[in-house]
């Protein structure tokens, strides 16, 4: 492999920074846009390139040095070289870029992001793979390829409580994942295995835990099948594998800025689909006639009935929205989507569009999807108001972002 020396210019959706080469598109990982670097190229396409950082020759203002040993080589985090600020400026950037690349809306108001005060130790759950030893650990980046860890700065300390603790004798395990609800200090262990044979475990912290068989089957082994967190003001169960956000302090941020773009006046049917275990749903659920919350996932739908047990104007619908939307006799004044990082099915956004709703409000983890989707509703007919990204994923280049939409008027 050859050695070039290139100039980046700009960041990409991905987070690589980027350059060019002999006419073509270079994507760089871990560097910033001004940085003059040697790199080694590792794959050539007709229209780009990637390459591997081989050496910093001018650094940028904003590069700092990583909190991780692990940093470069574990794919957990990928922006920990970036100051946390500039993190921030870069997320917006990229998302005005997808807007118009991908949604072809120009011109749209993005917020300045709400930041975290403390960006490190936030993560309430984290999924790892074993390597060939048998030592727990991240995907490298773009590669199959385990890397053991000793420590990790975004996992918040009591997942590494049972990270430092565990000591696992099992050969037909494939991966563990923990999680821990933040606010009541409940932890739950979750080892996804081949069989059915229960492992030996040893943990010298109080934990729960819960075997996932192969076919995706919970089985309780130890405690309870999930953990509660206190959001929103309410207090949610959280099975073992339903859906929650990762960030439990900007948790808050997220629930009250799509109160806030909803701004309901009390006499609102409001849809909330993608519900997950209901957390946003049942934060306006007393300032809302109705809410009917939609989602795919069994254990979810089975969580939410049970956090909204003490409401009588909630109904869950368990299903793809897909398929449930386009037949749903419900009315909808006001729509809350907060689908996975593939972002809504068409026939979900057809059916949206059918029901025309007066406001919806969009949350989304990825750009992309996130600007196709708003641009179709755009098309049909709704205004794209404003955008708000929330720094959900520190050390990181994802990206968390809510969207108000109002319907035009005819």
């Amino acid at each position: 492999m050859s050695t070039i020396e290139v100039k980046t210019t700009d960041i990409a959706h991905g987070g690589d920074a980027v350059a060019r080469y002999e006419g073509k598109v270079l994507f760089v990982p871990y560097a910033l846009p001004g940085e003059e670097l040697l790199v080694e190229l590792v794959e050539e396409k007709p229209r780009y390139g990637r390459a591997r950082l081989k050496e910093v020759v001018t650094a940028s203002p904003q590069r700092v040095e990583p909190r991780c040993p692990h940093f470069g080589t574990c794919g957990g985090c990928d922006w920990q070289h970036i100051a946390h600020g500039t993190q921030l400026h870069f997320r917006e950037e990229i998302l005005r870029s997808q807007l118009k690349r991908v949604g072809h809306l120009a011109d749209v108001l993005v917020r300045p992001t709400l930041r975290m005060r403390d960006p490190w130790n936030y993560r309430n759950r984290v999924q790892l793979h074993l390597d060939h030893g048998g030592q727990l650990g991240f995907l490298a980046p773009r590669e199959h390829r385990v890397v053991p860890i000793r420590e990790c700065h975004v996992m918040h300390p009591l997942l590494t409580e049972v990270f430092s603790a565990l000591e696992i004798d099992f050969p037909e395990l494939k991966g563990v994942s923990i999680r821990a609800g933040v606010t009541t200090g409940e932890q739950l262990l979750i080892l996804e295995t081949v069989g059915e044979t229960a492992p030996a475990l040893e943990a010298d912290v109080p934990v729960s835990c819960v075997l996932l068989l192969e076919d995706g089957t919970p089985v309780t082994y130890v405690g309870h099948n999930y953990i509660t967190e206190n959001a929103a003001g309410r207090c949610f169960r959280i099975s073992s594998t339903s859906f929650f956000q990762v960030n439990t302090a900007q948790l808050e941020h997220l629930v009250k800025t799509v109160q806030q773009y909803l701004s309901p006046q009390g006499n609102e049917a409001l849809l909330d689909v993608y519900c997950g275990v209901g957390v946003l749903g049942l934060s306006l659920a007393d300032a809302v006639s109705t809410v009917v919350g939609i989602d795919e996932s069994e254990a979810a739908i089975a969580d939410a009935r049970f956090n909204s047990q003490d409401l009588e104007n909630v109904q869950y619908i368990q299903g793809r929205t897909e398929e449930i939307l386009p037949s749903l006799d419900q009315q909808a004044d006001a729509v809350i989507l907060d689908p996975p990082r593939q972002g809504c099915h068409e026939k979900a956004l057809a059916a949206l569009l059918n029901l025309a709703p007066r406001k919806v409000v969009y949350v989304s983890c990825d750009p992309a999807t996130l600007a196709r989707d708003l641009g179709r509703l755009v098309q049909g007919g709704y205004e794209l108001v404003e955008i708000q990204p929330l720094d959900m994923f520190p050390q990181t280049c994802h990206i968390e972002a809510v969207a108000l939409l109002h319907l035009e008027s005819p």
